[in-house]
Order: C-alpha cells, then sequence, then structure tokens
C-alpha cells in the first residue's frame, strides 16, 4: 500500500515549474481584479443612471455573467468565438473571462456601496458651496470605499482560487501545472498537497492585506468625520474647503 510521501510533497512545493504557475495565478488575479474594478465602475454607474437604455443593459450585463457558470462563459470564449472568426490566444481568452465575470460582481459591490452613502451627507456639502467634484471625492468615495473594503476582499480572494478554472483552457497556471506533474510523476497527494498549501498562502497574505486596508480606512473615515463635523460648524471653513 502506498503512503503519503511528505518528502516528495515539499519537493514539489520548491518545483521551479511549480513556482511558475504561482506567478501565472497571481497575474491573472491582479489583472481581473484592476479589469474588473474598472468595467464594474462603468457598469455600477450605467446600473444607477436614470437613462432606461443604459440601466437595462447593465442589469441585463450583471444577470447574464452572475447567472452562467465562469467555466462555461471561458470554454464559449476559447472555443466557440473561433467559429465566429474570433481568435485569441489562452492567456487573453483566460483574462477576458475572468475580467468579464467579475465586473459584473464589482458592479454590485460599488453599486451597494455608493448607495450605503447618506444622501443627507451630499446635500449638506452642496448646501456648504461644495462642488459635486470635491463633495465626490472628499465625502462620498472615501466612505463609500470603507464600506466596499470587505466585499472586495472577499471578491478578490474568490477571483483568486477561481482562474484555477483557466486550466481548462490550457492556461499554465497552478492547477494545469499540478495536472501535468501528476499525469508525469503519478503522485497525487503529493502533487495536489503543494498546490493547496500554495493557495492557502495566497489567501492568507491577502487576508492580512485586507485586514490591513481596514484597518487604515476605518482610521481615515474617523479623520474625515470629525473634520466634517467642524467644517459644517465653520462657515468659513466650508468656503475654503472648495479649494
Amino acid at each position: 500500500m502506498t503512503h503519503f510521501n511528505l518528502a516528495a510533497s515539499v519537493d514539489y512545493f520548491f518545483n521551479f515549474f511549480l513556482m511558475k504557475g504561482v506567478l501565472v495565478t497571481i497575474g491573472l488575479t491582479v489583472a481581473g481584479v484592476v479589469g474588473g474594478l474598472i468595467l464594474g465602475m462603468g457598469i455600477a454607474l450605467m446600473r444607477m443612471s436614470s437613462n432606461p437604455v443604459l440601466s437595462g443593459f447593465a442589469r441585463f450585463y450583471i444577470w447574464f455573467f452572475r447567472g452562467t457558470p465562469l467555466l462555461i462563459q471561458l470554454v464559449v470564449i476559447y472555443s466557440g468565438l473561433p467559429q465566429l472568426g474570433i481568435k485569441f490566444d489562452v492567456i487573453t481568452c483566460a483574462l477576458i473571462g475572468l475580467i468579464l465575470n467579475e465586473a459584473a460582481y464589482l458592479a454590485e459591490i460599488v453599486r451597494s456601496g455608493f448607495m450605503a452613502v447618506s444622501a443627507g451627507q451630499r446635500e449638506a456639502a452642496w448646501a456648504l458651496s461644495l462642488s459635486r467634484w470635491v463633495t465626490f471625492r472628499r465625502i462620498t468615495l472615501p466612505q463609500a470605499f470603507r464600506l466596499m473594503i470587505p466585499p472586495l476582499g472577499n471578491s478578490i480572494n474568490s477571483l483568486l482560487k477561481a482562474t484555477s478554472l483557466a486550466s481548462v483552457i490550457s492556461v499554465e497556471e497552478i492547477m494545469r501545472r499540478s495536472d501535468m506533474l501528476m499525469q508525469e510523476h503519478f503522485q497525487i497527494l503529493e502533487v495536489y498537497a503543494a498546490a493547496t498549501a500554495y493557495y492557502l498562502i495566497l489567501t492568507s497574505v491577502w487576508d492580512v492585506v485586507q485586514r490591513r486596508l481596514e484597518k487604515h480606512f476605518g482610521r481615515s473615515s474617523a479623520t474625515r468625520s470629525r473634520r466634517t463635523t467642524a467644517t459644517a460648524s465653520s462657515p468659513q471653513a466650508g468656503l475654503e474647503a472648495r479649494a
């Protein structure tokens, strides 16, 4: 009977071939978050628009990409689009799929963050003759972003693990390279134990970063609240804040 070989698993963990897969996973995650956040912000603004066409499109986008599995989306982009004459390399296909899917979730996070900020605060800022841009930059955005951090952090954590689905279209991230090592050496537990360790390390590092962000912006928000209160009590300070 074959037993788990801890030494072999440690060797796989420090295997340069698998480490390159870790870098690909990190790259996919970062690109997915940045692209998804940019696109998601646009979708969120469309969703909150009074224009029924823009709002309707945003609703459909969110409904479609949140209602269908990421796996199917990746396969359609990689294998289906070439039938229409549209073809990308595997990395581009993975990025398109991850960004489009992530944007649907981030759009709702962004929208909920902005809607959670009291309209009264914006009205108070306008009463102090603050411009809409200054109100957005100094009052609405900081508070909304603070509220977005927990769900945004969870979404990033999920995306990091979801990059493993890109292995289905042959992207050589952690999962794909683990499969290749397993097929070569037939040590299933040892290889996947090393892959599991990498995922746990990556998600743990992000958890630390997320907690620091929450602590930092929570403290910054408290400071801004005190300054806003002081501004509201002083008309002269309100005029100075417009600069």
